[in-house]
């Protein structure tokens, strides 16, 4: 499924616009699209200017030697793209590979990257100005991996920060080396 379907298919059964009237969110401010997915009943986002399509789950080709949380890589028109399993990322335990299992490819730091979640959930629209920073209150996971909070009528999303969550360890890896 590419993007340009995703946002075409906002109106369907399992992917919605969640958001106000149009002339309500130019009031207020600019406004993000995110893809939101849930994980252990949070509901996280990444910004849709990031995504490239949305995969069901392929075959993933498992790799030596990778941190726990790179799944493998994925062949995607000639192009190798690790996965990342974003539960084991988060220290999530181990969930299980369904028909709803999706890969969410991504750019972030000029790589295409694939996110393995649980199901994609919907596409959120969202006034910048209803986006809070992570609290300082909240410490370690919340610096590394989480660029905002967004208030949506009775509900909040954790908006990713993408170079953080997948590349954080690098430098680490390096050092066991």
């Amino acid at each position: 499924m590419d993007l340009n379907e995703l946002v075409k298919q906002q109106e369907g059964a399992d992917i919605q616009v969640a958001g106000e009237e149009e002339e309500e969110r130019a009031a207020e401010g600019s406004i993000i699209q995110l893809v939101s997915f849930v994980l252990e009943d949070v509901e996280y986002g990444v910004d849709i200017l990031a995504v490239h399509e949305i995969l069901r789950f392929p075959e993933i080709t498992r790799l030596p030697n990778t941190p726990e949380f790179i799944k493998g890589v994925i062949n995607l028109r000639g192009n190798v793209i690790p996965v990342v399993d974003v539960r084991k990322r988060f220290g999530f335990p181990k969930g299980k590979i369904t028909d709803l299992t999706r890969i969410i490819v991504i750019e972030t730091n000029d790589k295409l990257t694939g996110l393995m979640v649980d199901n994609v959930h919907q596409v959120v629209r969202i006034s910048q100005s209803n986006v809070d920073p992570p609290s300082a209150l909240i410490e370690g996971v919340s610096e590394e991996y989480i660029w905002g909070i967004g208030r949506l009528k009775d509900r909040l999303i954790v908006i990713l920060n993408l170079s953080n969550i997948l590349f954080l360890e690098e430098d680490q890896a390096v050092v066991k080396a």
